[in-house]
Formats: C-alpha cells, structure tokens, sequence
C-alpha cells in the first residue's frame, strides 16, 4: 500500500489527508501547532462572486471552492461529521447609494451566469437590510445572494480531521523535519523517528519556507498578520444574520449564540502574533461607522493568524521540481476557508496520479521557488 506523509494540518492539509483516506491508501498528518495558524484564527466568508479581483486562475479557483462545499457537507455528514462549522445565511454587500447598488446588481447579475449556486439575487432597501441585520445603520441598502455561506475555520478543520482518522489516516503531534537522499524525499523525522513515505505533502502554510531551506530550496512564501476581533451580543439572536460585506476591506459575520466576528487587518509581519491595540482600534473604529449597534456588543477577544501568500498573490500547487516524492500546496492567503476544502481534494487527486479540474499550469509551483 502506498503511504503519504502529509506536514501541515490547517484546512488544507485537513482536506487533503481526508481526500486520501477515503481512498483508502495510508495516510499521516503532522502538525506541531505553531500559534498563529491562519485556520484557527480565521472566520470565512463563503462568496467570492463580487470580488473586484482581476486575476482570472485566482478567481477560478475560489469560485470552485464555493462550489465544492455541498459536496463536502453531505460526505462530512455520511462520515457523521455534523458540526461541521458551516451555514448557508447568505451574505448581503452593503452601500449607501442606489448608483452604487445598481451598479454591483449589475455585476452580480453578469457573474451569476457561470455560477448559479449564487442563488437568489435581491436589491434591499435600508429597512430590509437592517431587518436582517439589526445592528446596521440606517443608510446602507444592500444586494443580498442567498448562495453565500459562512464557516467556523476550526470547527470545519477538526471535522475533516476526525473523518480522516475515521477513514484509517493517523494523525501525529510534532516538529517534522524532511528525511531525504539526494533529490529524494523519503519521508520525515519527527521526535527522533523517521516516519518513511512514498510522497510527502507538504501544505504547512507561512511556515513552509523552513522546511524547504535543508534541501537547498528557497520558497517564497510571505506571511500576512491578520488580527479578527470577537465580540457577544447577550441574549441576541445572531444564527441567522448574514455575511455583511461592506464598502472597504473588512468583513462581519454572526455565529450562534450572539457572536459576532469582525475583521481584519492585513499586516506583512510575521515578527510576533500579539494583538496591538492600535489594530483593535482600527477595525472597530470602521465596523461601528456602519453598524453603530455593535456599540453595546461586549469584547470577548481578538484573535491573530498569519496568512501565506505565494508570488502574485496566487497560490500554487503539486510536485515540486527536481525532487521526486514532494509535493507542495501553499499560498492560499485570506481566501484559505473558501479554496482550501476544495484544493485538498485537487491535491489528493495529484498525488494519485488522478485527473484533476484546475488546469495546474495556472498554479505552477515553479512560481513559487527562487532561481
């Protein structure tokens, strides 16, 4: 039986080991849980149809992601994988004038004909926008997509992780190393252990780069500090608020029991993963211009995750060049939660010699490694 070793458990090294082990073949995931885990951190957004992004292989493949997640609830769920973190509640995109609006219908519109799991598309006034979230300010309409969803990074992680073990995979806690002859990797050591494979997979995130350097590889991945806020709304109930999007760069969702998450900062520093205060300040000071209703809202805590990002800002994936038994996945930076579960399964598909759906010259991992 062929064995894969895969370093890296975040949502997509949890997809990965799941879409193996349900192959059947032998499976071990390894994860030395570094503080600052972009999965653990991270709150997602399942809508990346009214992205304004112009990279086309990067829209693809966060497209399919959104796709992808029925298919994987429903075989979470068979596997009795039922907290799975994940709701559809829709998302709303909210502006303050109907030219604004008019013009992001229009484009939602022209996006829905490629991807009808977008839903139902409706423009809201401010009174029905506010409905669906109480907390609003008064002057904000909105272009509300039913398709859109919202997921609990951890909590899907840890489901994909019992079905794998579930599925056979064995799942280790450590600071793996890469065992390797020549331009073979062989498998790794971990604890003093040599755990040998067929292929190793490496999907570690921000933390790849170490454990490229011993075998003379330079791979450039950066890490983006990314600081969520938490807060709770006693005795509100906000399970079935929407998505908001607002008109800048950061995000709220609402999960059971009157939490609320906002974020989140885009900070190029991997230095610390301490939560500063003038990042706290920032983000509330924009999230209650538009929802002053928060104001009453009590501070539970602020979370900080470090997001990989490959060259371009667009991820790779597959074997890695000039050194048999490696394979690599990285880069998927604060769109982890809506690709990762689907690109697990791209990945398993490689590693097997399986056809795959993304075209991977689009995602060269060449891209991504030094001259």
């Amino acid at each position: 039986m062929q064995k894969y070793i895969i370093v890296g458990a975040g949502i997509l090294g949890a997809s990965t080991a799941y879409h193996l082990a349900k192959k059947g073949v032998a499976v071990t995931i390894v994860d030395r849980n570094d503080p600052g885990q972009a999965t653990n951190a991270a709150a997602g957004i399942i809508c990346p149809w009214l992205t304004n992004r112009r990279n086309k292989a990067w829209y693809r493949l966060v497209k399919a992601g959104a796709k992808y997640y029925p298919t994987l609830i429903k075989a979470l769920n068979r596997d009795g994988e039922t907290q799975t973190g994940y709701q559809n509640v829709g998302a709303i995109n909210i502006f303050d004038t109907e030219e604004k609006l008019d013009r992001k219908m229009a484009f939602a519109q022209e996006r829905k004909k490629e991807s009808p799991e977008m839903g139902q598309l409706t423009k809201l006034s401010s009174s029905e926008t506010r409905k669906l979230f109480p907390v609003l300010s008064d002057e904000y309409g909105a272009i509300h997509i039913s398709g859109a969803s919202r997921v609990n990074g951890a909590e899907l992680r840890d489901a994909l992780m019992r079905a794998a073990w579930k599925n056979g995979a064995k799942v280790v806690s450590g600071d793996a190393s890469l065992l390797y002859s020549g331009e073979k990797v062989t498998g790794i050591t971990i604890g003093g252990n040599d755990i040998h494979a067929d292929q190793v997979i490496v999907t570690s995130g921000a933390w790849a780069k170490d454990l490229f350097e011993p075998l003379g590889i330079s791979f450039l991945v950066r890490a983006q500090k990314a600081q969520i806020v938490h807060l709770e709304m006693p005795n509100v109930d906000t399970s079935h608020w929407p998505v908001l999007l607002p008109p800048y760069n950061q995000y709220m969702l609402a999960f059971n029991h009157g939490k609320v998450v906002i974020g989140t900062t885009h900070e190029d520093d991997f230095s610390d993963h301490e939560v500063k205060v003038g990042a706290v300040h920032s983000i509330m000071d924009k999230a209650l211009r538009v929802a002053p209703g928060l104001a009453s809202s009590v501070y539970i805590e602020t979370k900080v995750g470090f997001r990989p990002f490959t060259p371009n800002h667009l991820p790779v994936i597959g074997k890695v060049p000039g050194v048999d038994g490696l394979f690599v996945a990285n880069g998927l930076g604060a769109s982890g939660l809506t690709s990762g579960p689907y690109l697990g399964g791209e990945l398993a598909k490689i590693v097997l010699g399986k056809e795959t759906e993304l075209n991977l010259d689009d995602y060269n991992v060449a891209n991504a490694l030094a001259p």
